[in-house]
């Protein structure tokens, strides 16, 4: 069975919208892990705009799951991981001010400041991830940087599929295959849903964990938090 990390940016930014503690992070993160999900994913930016830095350090106790940390590795977003310890730190190429991800690394240009990074995750016991796009070149790149896992980054599929494309599955498929050639794990987010999740599941050789956020978070509105993740639960097996 695949993972189901979610990602819970948007209850920190419906929090913040009002100021105060509603709804309560901490108690969210919680109930989440009680309904069933195997990780909880927080991915702060610099302006802390949803999750605080604060809100990493308050979370660290509450996760008993994977507790996994997204986010561009400039030094304060490092003193963060190596100060929470996370079972698992997802390095994604954010630029200043980014509404979201949009891209994944160039694994061939940045790879000698990815292995540095990387290495010094790893000595400190924390599994490492990088976000990356279905580029065979992209994921061989990732792999002599040293990370233990990729994460592929969904959007293209997820727009595809809204389109009636299944055939938008294909580069996906693809570098899962030549991920599992090189030994490095699986994980995959950005735009999966209720309706495109199980497709995906199915298709992905090797999948160990999914993050997600948005879609999970805007589907409980209607039915409910407790539901939505055990539907994800049920299509992951």
């Amino acid at each position: 069975m695949t993972k189901l990390s979610v990602n819970i940016n948007k209850i920190a930014t419906l929090r913040n919208a009002r100021g105060g503690n509603v709804p309560d992070l901490l108690q969210v993160a919680k109930d989440i892990q009680q309904f069933g999900a195997q990780g909880i994913t927080i991915h702060p930016r610099p302006d802390e705009r949803h999750i605080r830095y604060q809100d990493a350090r308050d979370l660290r106790p509450i996760v008993y799951t994977e507790f996994n940390i997204e986010g561009n590795p400039q030094h304060n977003f490092i003193d963060l991981v190596l100060e929470c310890k996370p079972e698992q730190v997802t390095l994604v190429p954010d630029a200043i001010g980014a509404i979201t991800s949009s891209a994944g690394w160039d694994t061939i240009k940045f790879q000698d400041y990815l292995t540095e990074v990387i290495a010094e995750f790893k000595r400190n016991g924390i599994r490492t991830s990088i976000f990356v796009d279905p580029i065979l070149e992209m994921i061989e790149g990732a792999k002599k940087t040293g990370t233990d896992r990729i994460e592929l980054y969904t959007e293209a599929y997820a727009h595809q599929y809204s389109l009636g494309n299944k055939a938008g599955i294909e580069p996906y498929t693809k570098a899962a295959e030549f991920a599992n050639e090189l030994e490095l794990g699986i994980n995959a987010g950005h735009d999966l849903s209720l309706d495109n999740i199980q497709f995906f599941k199915q298709n992905i050789p090797g999948l160990l964990e999914v993050s997600i956020g948005h879609a999970l978070i805007s589907e409980a509105l209607y039915l409910g938090l407790d539901n939505v993740v055990n539907m994800y639960l049920n299509k992951l097996k």
